[in-house]
């Protein structure tokens, strides 16, 4: 029997981001050893425009082909971790937009959410939680907040950079899989 997968959904599409190396390390970090399969489902690739179809989620029936390839994508997953940073006391629009744009596909599947920003993202994390009760998933029962506050005269890697930051939110993610998988049975 294959292990559950698990999307690590990076949740932001800025030119300049960093959340594509926090994402993959998540996923590094809760996989492990873990009984489930962590693999990043990158919103920059999925590339869907803005909410277009023209009958609510809720009723299914997808008109376009961009959303009935999101459908299947998101269907094939049974669990989530979306990953985002922390924008203006929000969560990021593509995100979301990515989340509006099903309804069934989230129904019922567990969830965890990571953020970061100066202050941890808490209130990007409090949000999300809200729409994915809303979408009636079911969320891990903390989130994981990483401060991040990277020194303007960094090496100019971010993933180096990035790591000594990191390094000490390993155990919350790990929590964060444990979580997961008591969800998942």
């Amino acid at each position: 029997m294959n292990p559950p997968k698990v999307a690590v959904v990076v949740g932001s599409t800025r030119q300049a981001r960093i959340c594509p190396t926090i994402a993959t390390w998540v996923a590094e970090t809760a996989g492990g050893d873990s009984a489930l399969h962590y693999e990043l489902l990158d919103l920059a690739d999925v590339d869907l425009p803005f909410l277009d179809e023209p009958r609510p989620p809720a009723h299914g029936g997808y008109v376009h082909e961009h959303t009935r390839r999101w459908s299947a994508l998101a269907g094939s997953y049974d669990a989530f971790v979306f990953v985002l940073p922390q924008y203006n006391w929000g969560y990021p629009a593509v995100l979301k937009n990515a989340l509006d744009f099903l309804y069934d596909e989230w129904a019922a599947k567990p969830a965890g959410i990571v953020t970061y920003g100066n202050h941890g993202g808490g209130r990007a994390a409090a949000q999300l939680q809200q729409v994915l009760t809303g979408l009636h998933m079911r969320t891990a029962p903390e989130p994981v907040l990483l401060t991040v506050l990277l020194d303007a005269a960094g090496s100019g890697d971010p993933a180096a950079d990035l790591l000594p930051v990191l390094a000490p939110h390993a155990a919350a993610v790990r929590e964060l899989d444990q979580a997961l998988t008591a969800l998942l049975s």
